[in-house]
């Protein structure tokens, strides 16, 4: 029988105490995996439906790819590795580079302490990153340190709760139009920008997007919430060049 509830890790980093949770849920009948920084949940396997959306609606946009071109895809934030993993679900993908800032997440997956692990550390695609994404995204350089100025046709990102409610307050910068025009000239033309939100759509960060980008739109994405009684909603924002 497993047990109920265990402590997989714990650790101090720079953004606060983080932990990684494993609990048996008897409704679901299944293990659930949490995240937590420091009293604030943060991701739970028990709702994975938006963030494998963020990476379907973002890389369904894409257009101006050659046949048999592979998408070359950078993921902002790898959690417990859904979006990363749907990613690699898409055929077409060439190249995935993931961008965490905590070593201890990415240490998560080297070690294998989630379920998805094997799919992203596996897989000759795929390349788990330490780093700012809000800081590349704003830099010259770009995203891959190796090759300076090297552009991709898909930035998919899930790293703060919204646009509004950011995990730090340098992150609030990055939604602004002079910020996102920086992360879009990191991007082919035809490429995509998506963002994962837990608010219903924002009409005035829209209007941002509107600014940067030549078209954008506001997915809500509806599952179950078995825990409340009724369905749950959050956002994906897709914006293209």
């Amino acid at each position: 029988m497993n047990a109920l509830f265990e402590e997989l890790d714990w650790q101090r980093t720079p953004m606060g105490e983080i932990s990684l949770r494993r609990r048996h849920d008897p409704v679901l009948e299944a293990e659930v995996y949490e995240v937590k920084l420091g009293d604030e949940f943060l991701m739970s396997s028990f709702f994975t439906v938006a963030e494998v959306e963020l990476a379907r609606l973002g890389l369904a946009a894409v257009r101006g790819v050659a046949p048999g071109a592979g998408l070359d895809v950078v993921v902002g934030g790898l959690g417990l590795g859904y979006t990363a993993r749907a990613v690699l679900q898409d055929a077409r993908v060439g190249s995935l580079m993931v961008v965490e800032a905590l070593d201890a997440v990415i240490g998560w997956h080297r070690r294998a302490l989630l379920p998805l692990a094997d799919d992203l550390t596996g897989d000759p695609r795929s390349r788990l990153v330490q780093g700012d994404f809000f800081a590349l995204a704003g830099g010259d350089a770009g995203f891959d340190g190796g090759q300076p100025g090297r552009r991709f046709h898909a930035v998919l990102l899930d790293i703060d709760h919204s646009p509004r409610h950011v995990l730090h307050p340098s992150h609030a910068a990055f939604y602004t139009p002079e910020v996102l025009s920086r992360l879009a000239a990191h991007l082919y033309p035809g490429g995509v920008f998506a963002l994962w939100s837990n608010d219903p759509p924002d009409a005035a960060f829209g209007d941002v997007l509107s600014e940067v980008f030549d078209s954008q739109v506001a997915h809500v994405v509806t599952f179950p919430n078995p825990l409340q009684g009724h369905d749950a909603t959050n956002t994906v924002y897709v914006a293209r060049r």
